[in-house]
């Protein structure tokens, strides 16, 4: 008897860091934040014409009749958890999510999913960092016309099972309304011979580096962000570097803003735009910083 088929889109959610919530809560409360969130991620699915297939441990896979209700479904996701309160903590913040959507053929059977695009959704959310939707090509292709749904090709490499390389996406949700400016610095030269290069950053004793290998980092005021800085006018999530092709681009996402002092003498204020970094200079968030600034975010582009 042949094996029943479908072609639906793939979505895994998984809680980001339960070993440290179980380190930090115990594990009577931790297990029941989980819960919690679980159910919370099962409505929204079922919300968005979704189908449960299974709950492992801290994650939740998931399929959708159509990308569109995916994304969507993925988007409300990580806003329903922002939601949660624990009683016994009120003051911990509300666990974040990795997610990993796929576009393609399955087999269906005894209530499971078996197939290329199963695999492959359970590698875009090994990719995906805390509140990234990350989903290649063959998502974003088949996702509506006209749809709002804003996207970014952040890197393309090889999966296993998959001829040649895929391009892969992050879905932008957080800010539905940016407006991404290409904006270059007066010297139209930066790295021509496209030259590896990295990108130092260093705050409060923090340091992290940005090149191919690191090719994205976050900044902003929640724990998840790779560089936290706790300072009033700082959003959540508040701006990005990204490594495109040898060059790094600060990308604001904020209310407040993004301000830059390069080498100390250009000043450059930013607002849900992007700006190519140069040379050296510190970064501040939401207000403008000097090199000796406690909130100064310093970055340095070295070969």
């Amino acid at each position: 008897m042949p094996r029943e088929t479908a072609t639906v889109a793939i979505l895994f959610a998984d809680i980001a860091k339960s070993t440290q919530i179980y380190e930090s809560l115990g594990n009577k409360i931790a297990q029941n934040l989980i819960a919690v969130c679980l159910s919370h991620l099962s409505n929204v699915t079922l919300k968005h014409k979704g189908t449960i297939i299974k709950t492992i441990g801290d994650e939740l896979m998931c399929t959708f009749p159509t990308p569109y209700d995916a994304v969507e479904a993925a988007k409300e996701m990580h806003q329903t958890l922002e939601e949660i309160v624990i009683p016994e903590k009120p003051g911990y913040p509300p666990p974040n999510i990795y997610v990993g959507i796929q576009y393609g053929r399955v087999v269906m059977e005894k209530g499971d999913v078996f197939g290329d695009a199963v695999n492959v959704a359970a590698r875009m959310v090994s990719y995906a960092k805390q509140r990234q939707i990350i989903t290649t090509d063959e998502t974003i292709k088949a996702l509506p016309p006209g749809h709002d749904t804003m996207v970014q090709c952040i890197d393309s490499t090889n999966i296993k099972g998959k001829s040649g390389k895929i391009d892969i996406y992050e879905i932008i949700w957080e800010q539905h309304d940016v407006t991404v400016m290409f904006d270059s610095p007066d010297d139209d030269s930066i790295n021509p011979l496209n030259i590896q290069t990295h990108l130092e950053l260093e705050y409060q004793g923090k340091n992290i580096v940005v090149d191919q290998n690191n090719p994205a980092v976050t900044l902003g005021r929640q724990n998840h962000n790779d560089i936290v800085v706790q300072d009033n006018p700082v959003s959540r999530t508040h701006a990005r570097i990204e490594y495109r092709r040898g060059k790094f681009s600060l990308i604001d996402q904020s209310s407040n803003g993004s301000h830059i002092l390069i080498q100390g003498k250009k000043s450059v204020t930013l607002k849900r735009d992007e700006y190519s970094l140069i040379g050296y200079g510190v970064i501040g968030l939401g207000r403008k910083v000097d090199s000796d600034s406690p909130f100064a975010i310093s970055y340095k582009i070295k070969l």
